[in-house]
């Protein structure tokens, strides 16, 4: 896949010609993107149709995006990275208001599309790439320098856990994480420590950054309609990590092997995850101050660290 920089009309272009691109839209180019039969007339236009194995459910209602570049950073002395366009009602916003966006785009179906959809914008940047795979430190470095970073974006639900940890684990120099997201996922990636709703993703979630619900978007909101509601969450990043994590592999180990086996007490998921013996876990549960029956979801992020440190000294991990 090529990084692609499309670049806009000349300059002299009129606004009539920037609206008669694309016939019949309402209050100029990306206004009509928000109606369904503008989006089919683009369908038609280029052969492109919506892929279920990429997840694309693009956004129709006019009120999201704003909202979306409003709360996540996007304004002068920021660069945004986008990621995933669908056909640039989002990118539209975040370019309104930022100093530059770099959308990171995977299906290379679209370029034609957000050539025209988004040729109004000279600061936007279309990137034919795997957000998962792209050298986001160098993309930082090229492109905003001088520049705060901030991250905005509709995920697919289908990687909405790989994305959010590559953003976070990398330590990319962003302020803040700004994601659409399945709402059922949001709540879990939000959710305190130490209740039900916490899972292994919480703990790495709240270790990196404090996260926010920021409003729900109802299904109706997509083109096509998915068959679940979203939510927008937004991740601050923290400056630094919590101290009372002292080795920071170990931790995620031990918490991802917590985890594992949810319906299991803390030293029955761990033990049988990691091939420890019961007894020898259980006292680095006893010594951390939890008891043998605790359940993971249970453990705020310093009783977690104070058994993984506990652990670490009693076994040869």
């Amino acid at each position: 896949m090529n990084n692609v920089c499309f670049n806009l009309y000349p300059t002299d272009i009129t606004d009539q010609e920037i609206t008669d691109r694309i016939p019949n839209f309402h209050g100029g180019l990306m206004e009509g993107l928000y109606e369904k039969k503008t989006i089919d007339r683009l369908l038609d236009k280029y052969g492109f149709s919506f892929s279920k194995k990429l997840g694309q459910n693009f956004l129709i209602n006019p009120t999201v995006c704003p909202k979306i570049a409003e709360l996540g950073n996007a304004k002068k002395g920021f660069g945004i990275i986008e990621v995933g366009t669908g056909f640039g009602v989002l990118t539209h916003e975040l370019a309104k208001r930022a100093d530059k966006v770099c959308a990171v785009e995977l299906d290379e179906r679209l370029l034609p599309v957000l050539a025209e959809t988004l040729s109004e914008h000279e600061n936007v940047k279309i990137f034919n790439n795997d957000i998962l795979k792209i050298d986001l430190h160098e993309l930082i470095a090229d492109e905003f320098d001088g520049m705060e970073v901030a991250v905005c974006a509709n995920l697919p639900y289908y990687i909405t856990s790989p994305v959010v940890m590559r953003l976070l684990e990398e330590r990319l120099p962003i302020r803040s994480v700004t994601v659409m997201v399945q709402k059922e996922a949001g709540v879990r990636l939000c959710a305190p420590l130490a209740t039900r709703d916490c899972g292994a993703v919480t703990f790495a979630v709240r270790y990196f950054s404090e996260p926010k619900q920021l409003f729900n978007v109802s299904r109706g909101s997509f083109y096509p309609s998915p068959n679940v509601d979203s939510c927008v969450i937004r991740f601050d990043i923290r400056e630094d990590t919590p101290e009372c994590v002292t080795d920071e592999k170990f931790f995620f180990t031990v918490v991802r092997a917590a985890f594992t086996q949810r319906r299991k007490t803390l030293c029955n998921s761990v033990s049988a995850t990691l091939g420890l013996d019961k007894a020898l876990v259980t006292k680095a549960a006893e010594d951390a101050g939890l008891a043998p029956t605790v359940r993971p979801e249970a453990l705020t992020l310093e009783q977690m660290a104070a058994f993984a440190s506990s652990l670490k000294s009693v076994s040869s991990i």
